[in-house]
């Protein structure tokens, strides 16, 4: 387990955070975000691939957001909307667990721990398009 280290390869071309092969799952606490992970360490799929993000890291390098401003990011678009999602719950004090996911099994078996720790919001990033996950 590690903590979020935004990468160039994590961002669009405009600077848009879009982490191709991610999940990002948000939870109403630390805790719940840091019991998923822990129950994913014995899983090959987070082997050195899940982060967490706490709602300071969240505003300041997915939102890039300075003190109270809004979003400093495009209105319009999916990404965009994804992004003030993630601003609005971190400011409600949500946490985030972003974990490499590389198939359809992986992201279900994420999501059957995320469900029982009650998460609040969850995207996962492909190639091309982004999948609300419930």
């Amino acid at each position: 387990m590690k903590n979020f280290e935004l990468t160039s390869d994590m961002q669009t071309m405009g600077g848009v955070f879009y982490p191709k092969g991610y999940a990002l799952v948000m939870f109403p606490s630390a805790d719940q975000a840091g019991q998923v992970a822990r129950d994913l360490e014995g899983k090959a799929q987070a082997a050195g691939h899940a982060m967490l993000l706490d709602p300071q890291t969240i505003l300041r390098d997915i939102g890039k957001v300075k003190d109270d401003s809004d979003v400093q990011l495009p209105s319009v678009g999916t990404e965009g909307a994804t992004v003030r999602k993630y601003v609005e719950l971190a400011r409600r004090g949500h946490h985030g667990l972003m974990v490499k996911v590389d198939s359809d099994d992986e992201t279900e078996s994420l999501m059957q721990l995320a469900r029982k720790a009650d998460f609040s919001y969850a995207q996962r990033y492909q190639l091309l398009a982004m999948q609300d996950l419930e």
